[in-house]
């Protein structure tokens, strides 16, 4: 009746000792690369016995997440169970020349580092004794030749032993900052070369009588990855098309490298739920206006937003840095350490958009960004020149594309080539409700822009009670080029928000005032070789005993003795 019993009991064990156990390491396959995140894929052809088998995935990355688990196998295989954990002495076996020299640097330092101790406790053990033995002489006294031969051995041996120990206390803690600094160059070097690993256990059943040939494939999401967009805008002049490179910055961070991996990126969410969507209440409201913001010596100047009635995009929009950019082409050392990901808000469209990559990439676990290549587009566009002479005495070339919104663009820097020279970086803003998207193409020198205060026009008028500010200005706009030109110039008068303050226009040039915002624009065509000039005057009147800053200034820092 025992060994009935004891039969019973062993009996499940006995079952699971009789899986089939194969232990599998295999490369990723292809990667769905979101913009935080990705979904990894691993394909494998296996045998599998008659029966359960035991399928352990091993050298995964420990970013993954769990409840994204996704397994199929080809045949008449039936899933039984998934689990995962994580495995922290995953390749700890692999020989490493480099840490090894460091790991018997860090044996000998403690050896040296027990002898000084050593040293360290003899000498202060030998104080004590002295310390403890200082009668001389026993019960019949000692002689005053005794007491001092006594004494001056006392006393020299002493500072012997003094001196030794503050010498090896000295040793002893450089001994201890070596060992600290191989102490954490090598918990460096392991967690880069030996991080944890996740491992995936799949146990499935294969229903036929006879081994069987299955493909199979398995999915997980994983944190620690992502990409960002980079554009590269080329126009060779004005009136050609432009050719817009789309390409991305992808970085890896997962512990896994992909080598030759299969790339998709994707607008999509990874961890997006498997419940159907429902409608939200979709209201319009009016865009607040944006801020033309400018740096300076790091710090960020304010001023009014410039409306082109076309876009609410700024004219110039400073974009956080995602990644530090001194390996963007993949020139790293493997000894560097990760650089700190930061990210931002973007918006996109509801719709996810996506992106086969043609070309195989390798992209090392080293969190820097890498240069992908996803696409390129040949687009016509209309050109203008938009310039705000008050603030920038340059003329900006813009240029608008219509039909954009086909174009799957994800809003991002740009770099911009015109004339095959590189002018600086713009930013393609995709939140626009319109169908034009202007982007800029830098500063023009060929336009001569000129902003004059007309002195003769400028006068205070004090009466009794009031007083009154005229202003005037004049804006020539010179065109060098070999063909005519369109410019949207733009200035402005001050709104008052008082009643008592009176502010009046008297010259505008043909210009159009908003009312609400003060903005005047004027829509110039300059012939070749020739000019344009407008006229800007106003007047402030306000009251004689109130003070009205009456001038615009912005801030800049500037260095203090």
């Amino acid at each position: 009746m025992k060994n009935l019993l004891l039969f019973f009991l062993l009996l499940p064990f006995t079952g699971i000792a009789q899986d089939h156990q194969q232990k599998i390491e295999t490369p990723v396959s292809s990667v769905i690369v979101y913009l935080t995140g990705g979904e990894f894929m691993h394909r494998k052809q296996v045998t599998l016995s008659p029966g359960r088998n035991e399928l352990v995935f091993v050298g995964l990355s420990a970013h993954l997440i769990a409840k994204s688990i996704q397994f199929t196998a080809t045949g008449d295989v039936a899933v039984l169970a998934i689990s995962n954990r994580v495995d922290y002495l995953f390749g700890q076996k692999k020989s490493d020349e480099k840490m090894k020299t460091v790991l018997d640097s860090m044996i000998l330092m403690e050896d040296a580092l027990a002898i000084t101790r050593g040293n360290i406790d003899a000498y202060t053990r030998e104080k004590s004794m002295l310390e403890q033995n200082q009668q001389v002489g026993g019960d019949k006294g000692a002689t005053a030749a005794e007491l001092k031969a006594s004494a001056d051995f006392y006393v020299q041996r002493l500072m012997e032993i003094n001196t030794e120990i503050v010498k090896l206390n000295r040793k002893q803690k450089n001994q201890q900052d070596i060992y600290n600094r191989l102490n954490q160059q090598y918990y460096s070097m392991n967690r880069r070369e030996h991080p944890p690993m996740a491992e995936i256990t799949v146990l499935v059943n294969n229903n036929s009588s006879a081994k069987l040939i299955s493909d199979i494939e398995l999915r997980y999401v994983v944190s620690d990855c992502g990409w960002a967009p980079a554009y590269d805008l080329i126009a060779e002049d004005v009136g050609k098309p432009i050719d817009l490179k789309y390409r991305a910055k992808v970085f890896n961070s997962t512990d896994v490298d992909w080598n030759g991996v299969k790339m998709k990126l994707s607008t999509a969410d990874p961890m997006a739920s498997a419940t159907a969507p429902q409608l939200e209440k979709w209201t319009l409201n009016f865009d607040q206006p944006q801020n033309y913001k400018q740096q300076n010596y790091q710090q960020q100047q304010t001023y009014g937003y410039i409306n082109n009635n076309n876009s609410n995009a700024p004219a110039t929009l400073q974009s956080q840095n995602v990644w530090n950019e001194s390996a963007a082409k993949g020139n790293v050392d493997s000894e560097e350490e990760r650089p700190n990901v930061q990210y931002e808000q973007i918006q996109v469209s509801e719709l996810a958009a996506e992106f086969d990559i043609k070309q195989t990439y390798d992209i090392p676990a080293n969190g820097q960004p890498y240069i992908v290549d996803v696409t390129s587009y040949t687009l016509n566009a209309s050109y203008r020149y938009s310039c705000i002479p008050k603030m920038e005495r340059e003329a900006f070339l813009m240029a608008r594309i219509t039909g954009w919104e086909d174009l799957d663009l994800v809003e991002g820097p740009a770099n911009v080539y015109f004339g095959g020279t590189y002018v600086g970086q713009s930013y393609i803003y995709t939140r626009s409700v319109n169908d034009t998207l202007d982007l800029s193409l830098g500063r023009d020198k060929k336009l001569v822009v000129t902003r004059t205060k007309l002195k003769e026009f400028n006068q205070e008028k004090p009466s009794s009670s009031t007083k009154k500010e005229t202003y005037s200005y004049e804006i020539v706009v010179k065109n060098t080029r070999k063909t005519a030109v369109e410019v949207e110039l733009m200035d402005q008068i001050p709104v008052s928000q008082d009643a008592e303050i009176i502010v009046e226009t008297q010259e505008l040039s043909k210009g159009v005032l908003d009312p609400a915002t003060g903005f005047v624009t004027w829509n110039l065509n300059i012939p070749p070789g020739e000019s344009a000039r407008v006229v800007l005057t106003y007047s402030i009147k306000y009251p004689k005993n109130k003070q009205v800053n009456t001038r615009k200034y912005k801030y800049k820092t500037r260095a203090r003795f």
